[in-house]
């Protein structure tokens, strides 16, 4: 296994399985399913922008796990599929930093904060920072959390649900702001907490055998 490969237990599913045969069947290439999740952040983010109703909260949780989806195949696709390029790297990176920013920008203005969604957004990108900069030292690439990628998806996900039933019987958005202060404090705990495992690591002695 791939220490640098983010560990993801859906990749042995039936269903994962199956749309990674298809689009190697289809001659789709992992990049093209790379940038494809810029689209479908893009159309979550817009849409939380415009309005935080329970129609832009659904496109929006859609936009989100249809992103994660794309995040999956794309590495299926190149690996399990054999369809790896020499730009695949640039391809697996950039778009997760585009999509993560726009869905959290989104939710700073969705909450009235945009400073604090842009905010959330850099730090967001810097906890892959720290993570590929591990790499750049030769050392296995730190996943963790607390707020991975994944991590910030799933509050995300799980305050536009809340927020659907908050406008229902409330007519107010606390689960939004709540999400974008989790978000925003864990990812700034997960750029402590990697940097620390690149530090200890660095300190320890390497044994030749």
């Amino acid at each position: 296994m791939d220490e640098n490969r983010r560990p993801i237990k859906t990749r042995s599913s039936a269903w994962a399985q199956a749309l990674t045969r298809a689009f190697v069947k289809r001659n789709v290439s992992p990049n093209q399913i790379s940038v494809l999740s810029i689209g479908f952040a893009l159309v979550g983010a817009l849409a939380l922008c415009v309005d935080q109703g329970i129609v832009a909260s659904i496109i929006c949780l859609l936009g989100i796990q249809l992103r994660l989806i794309c995040n999956l195949l794309d590495g299926m696709v190149a690996i399990e599929g054999g369809k790896k390029s020499p730009v695949g790297a640039l391809y697996n990176e950039f778009p997760d930093r585009i999509a993560d920013s726009l869905l959290l920008i989104a939710l700073g203005v969705a909450t009235g904060f945009p400073s604090l969604g842009w905010f959330a957004a850099l730090v967001a990108a810097l906890t892959a920072y720290v993570r590929v900069f591990g790499g750049s030292l030769s050392l296995p690439q730190h996943f963790g959390g607390p707020m991975a990628k994944q991590h910030r998806m799933a509050v995300m996900s799980v305050a536009l649900v809340l927020n659907v039933v908050e406008v229902i019987y409330l007519e107010t958005h606390h689960a939004l702001m709540a999400a974008l202060i989790v978000i925003l404090v864990g990812s700034i705990i997960t750029c402590g907490t990697r940097t620390l495992k690149i530090a200890k690591q660095l300190e320890t002695p390497h044994v030749d055998q």
